[in-house]
C-alpha cells in the first residue's frame, strides 16, 4: 500500500476494496469481484450502474450521468462507471445494480402446529339490490353472513369506502376476509386469503407468502436489510435515528419500502397481488422493531436498554405505509427485554424450547447473537453484540455470503483446500470461510492460542502491518489479488466468537449447570446454518460437547413469524413465552467480562 491508496467499502456487500484516487468506482468494484450490471461496457448510457455515495471524496455529477438518470440524479444517485474517487469512501449498490445474487436464508425448521389462521373467509353469493330493497350495502351482506354465523359483524373503514364498487364489480359474489369479526377485506371469487411473515433482522430479511386457509408457503424470498446503508449495526441506527426526526423517519421509510417490494416480488412469483394479504407478522430484534414501527429508541442507546413497549401488537397495515388489504393487520410479537426482542421469541417458539424435557440451549447467530437457555422448567435469555465479522465486514478480504466466497477451507501439511459458493473463482471470504480458517490454523498450530501466527508456513508472510496468511494466491483468484487473512482479521473473529461464548457461559452459571449439561444444543440464523461446527468448538465459540447434540436449523426466527401468521394458539404461546423468559443483561455482569476474556483464547482448554 502507498500513501496514495484509499479504500471503497461497498454496502450492502461487506466488502473493502484497496484502490487508487482517480479510479472510476464500476472499474474498482469489478477488480474486488462484485458484479455490477454495465450493459453498456462502462459508457454511462445504459444508466445500470447506478449506486450512492454514503461518505467520502468522489467526483462532482456530470452531464453524462444527468442525461442517463433523471431525476434520480437529484435523489443522490450517480453512475458507477462515471464517478471517480478522490480519496476513502462509503459506496451503497442497491439490489437491482447487482448482477450476483447474495444469498439469503429462508428455510427453518419448526415444531408441528395446528392451523388457526387469525383472518378467515366467508364465501359471499347474494342477490344484488331491487327498486324494493333500499338497504345498505354494508348491511345487506352483514345481514347475509350473520343469518349463518354467531358473531356480530363489523367493517374496517378503508374496505367501506370501496365497498359498493368492489361488490358490484364482482357481481355480489366475493370472499370476506374476516377477522375477530371485522370485515378487512374483499377477496376476488375463488382467491385464496394471503399472509405475509416478515423475518426483520438487522443485515438481512426473509419474506414468507403463505395461503392463510391452507397454510402452505407459496413463495419465500431474502434481501439484505436496505438500512444498512445507514449503519452495520444496531447502536449505530440507533445513533443515526437519534441525530433528527429526519432521519429516523428515514430509517423507517427506508425498511417498510423494503418491506413493501420484498412482498411485491412475492406476490408476483405467487402470480398474485399485495392487494390479497389480509395479514402479516414481523419479527425483530427490539430495535429493528421499534425502528420498523417508528417507537423512541432513545432509551434503547444507552443502560439498561429498555424497550417503548414490549408488548404484542396489532397495527394497520396502511398506517404502516404498507399496501395490502385496505383493513390488513400487521402483528408485532411481543418482545422480552433488552436487544432480545420478537424474533427471538419467535425462534424459541419453532424450536419448542421453552418446552424441551432436556436441558437445551439456542443460539440465533447474527449482527447480534441472542441466547436462551431452558434448563428444568426456567427459561433465561441474553442478547450479545457479535458484530458483522461472520458476515464478512472488517475482514480484510471479507464479503457477505454470495458468487465466489470461500465458504470451506482445508488446511493440511502446507496445502489448502477451499470451495466457493457455485464454484466461481475465489473474490473473498465469507463468514463460514474465515471460521473455518481461524479452525484450521489453530489446528496446523500456524496460529497460537492467543491467535498469533507463527512463522514456518510457506503461505504466511510479513508486511508493514504484521503476518498475514495467503489463503488464495492471485494466479488462482478472481480478483486478479491474493486473498490473505490478516492478523487483525483473527482479532475480529476472536472477538466475535468470545461475545457469543461469553454470553453461553453466563447464562450457564445462571442455572448454575456446566456445557456439559446441555443435552441439545440448536444453532439458528444463516451464518450458524452454514458454518461447520466443530470449526466452531476447535477455536472455543461453541462447548465441546458430542457431535451429535448440535442441531442446526435455519432461519428459526421465520419459522416462528409464520407459525404466528397460521395460528392464534401459536400468538398465545409466544405471549406465555415473553412472560415466562428471564433476561440476563450482560453489560453491567461482572461475569460476561470474566468470560469474555477467557473466550477471547482459542483453546477450549480455559474455557468452564
Amino acid at each position: 500500500m502507498t500513501k496514495e491508496t484509499c479504500h471503497i467499502d461497498f454496502e450492502p456487500i461487506g466488502r473493502r476494496a484497496a484502490c487508487r484516487p482517480g479510479t472510476d468506482l464500476l472499474t474498482i468494484a469489478r477488480e474486488a469481484g462484485i458484479s455490477i450490471s454495465a450493459v453498456c461496457g462502462g459508457k454511462g448510457t445504459c444508466g445500470r450502474c447506478r449506486v450512492r455515495v454514503l461518505e467520502g471524496d468522489v467526483s462532482p455529477l456530470n452531464e453524462t450521468e444527468r442525461e442517463a438518470l433523471g431525476s434520480a440524479a437529484d435523489e443522490g444517485m450517480r453512475l458507477a462507471c462515471q464517478t471517480l474517487v478522490r480519496g476513502s469512501a462509503k459506496v451503497y449498490i442497491p439490489p437491482t445494480s447487482l448482477t450476483a445474487k447474495q444469498r439469503t436464508l429462508v428455510e427453518g425448521q419448526s415444531i408441528d402446529f395446528d392451523l388457526l389462521p387469525p383472518v378467515t373467509v366467508t364465501p359471499i353469493s347474494m342477490q344484488g339490490p331491487r327498486l324494493t330493497d333500499l338497504q345498505a350495502d354494508a348491511a345487506r351482506i352483514r345481514d347475509h353472513i350473520q343469518s349463518s354465523a354467531s358473531e356480530d359483524v363489523v367493517w374496517d373503514y378503508a374496505v367501506l369506502r370501496t365497498l359498493s364498487d368492489d361488490i358490484r364489480a364482482q357481481e355480489w359474489e366475493t370472499n370476506l376476509a374476516l377477522r375477530d369479526g371485522e370485515v378487512v377485506g374483499l377477496l376476488k371469487s375463488g382467491r385464496a386469503p394471503l399472509g405475509l411473515a416478515v423475518d426483520l433482522g438487522t443485515t438481512k430479511v426473509a419474506g414468507y407468502l403463505v395461503d392463510l386457509s391452507t397454510g402452505s408457503t407459496l413463495a419465500s424470498e431474502g434481501i439484505m436489510n436496505p438500512q444498512i446503508s445507514y449503519g452495520e449495526d444496531v447502536m449505530a441506527r440507533v445513533a443515526f435515528a437519534l441525530d433528527s426526526p429526519e432521519k429516523a423517519q428515514l430509517l423507517e421509510h427506508t425498511i417498510v419500502t423494503g418491506i413493501g417490494d420484498l412482498a411485491a416480488e412475492l406476490c408476483r412469483q405467487a402470480e398474485a397481488d399485495p392487494s390479497e394479504i389480509v395479514e402479516a407478522v414481523v419479527v425483530g430484534n427490539t430495535a429493528m422493531h421499534h425502528l420498523f414501527l417508528g417507537l423512541p429508541v432513545r432509551q434503547l442507546g444507552n443502560a439498561p436498554y429498555l424497550a417503548a413497549t414490549s408488548d404484542a401488537l396489532d397495527v394497520k397495515a396502511r398506517d404502516l405505509g404498507l399496501a395490502f388489504a385496505p383493513g390488513a393487520y400487521v402483528h408485532l410479537l411481543p418482545n422480552i427485554a433488552g436487544f432480545v426482542g420478537a424474533d427471538h421469541v419467535a425462534t424459541i417458539l419453532s424450536t419448542g424450547l421453552d418446552q424441551a424435557e432436556e436441558t437445551a440451549i439456542v443460539l440465533d447467530i447474527g449482527t447480534n447473537t441472542e441466547i436462551a437457555l431452558h434448563h428444568r422448567g426456567r427459561l433465561i435469555t441474553c442478547s450479545t453484540a457479535s458484530g458483522p465479522a461472520f458476515e464478512g465486514a472488517h475482514i480484510s478480504c471479507g464479503m457477505r455470503a454470495a458468487e465466489g466466497a470461500v465458504e470451506r477451507v482445508e488446511v493440511s501439511d502446507g496445502s489448502v483446500k477451499y470451495q466457493t459458493i457455485n464454484d466461481r473463482p475465489a473474490v473473498g471470504v465469507c463468514g463460514s470461510g474465515i471460521l473455518d480458517v481461524v479452525a484450521q490454523l489453530y489446528r496446523n498450530e500456524v496460529l497460537d492460542m492467543k491467535g498469533g501466527m507463527q512463522e514456518g508456513s510457506a503461505r504466511v508472510r510479513n508486511t508493514d502491518n504484521g503476518r498475514e496468511f495467503v489463503l488464495v494466491p492471485a494466479d488462482e483468484s478472481g480478483t486478479g489479488q491474493d486473498i490473505v487473512v490478516t492478523r487483525a482479521d483473527i482479532g475480529e473473529i476472536q472477538l466475535a466468537k468470545a461475545a457469543m461464548r461469553a454470553g453461553v457461559n453466563v447464562l450457564l452459571a445462571e442455572a448454575g449447570i456446566t456445557a456439559k449439561d446441555v443435552q441439545r444444543f440448536v444453532v439458528a440464523g444463516a451464518f450458524g446454518t452454514y458454518i461447520d461446527v466443530q470449526s466452531a468448538m476447535d477455536i472455543a465459540m461453541f462447548p465441546e460437547l458430542p457431535l451429535e447434540r448440535f442441531q442446526q436449523v435455519g432461519n428459526a426466527a421465520g419459522a416462528g413469524a409464520r407459525m404466528a401468521l397460521l395460528s392464534v394458539v401459536a400468538r398465545r404461546h409466544a405471549a406465555d413465552i415473553a412472560h415466562k423468559a428471564q433476561y440476563v443483561e450482560l453489560t453491567n455482569d461482572m461475569r460476561f467480562t470474566e468470560q469474555f476474556t477467557l473466550a477471547m483464547f482459542l483453546s477450549q482448554d480455559l474455557m468452564s
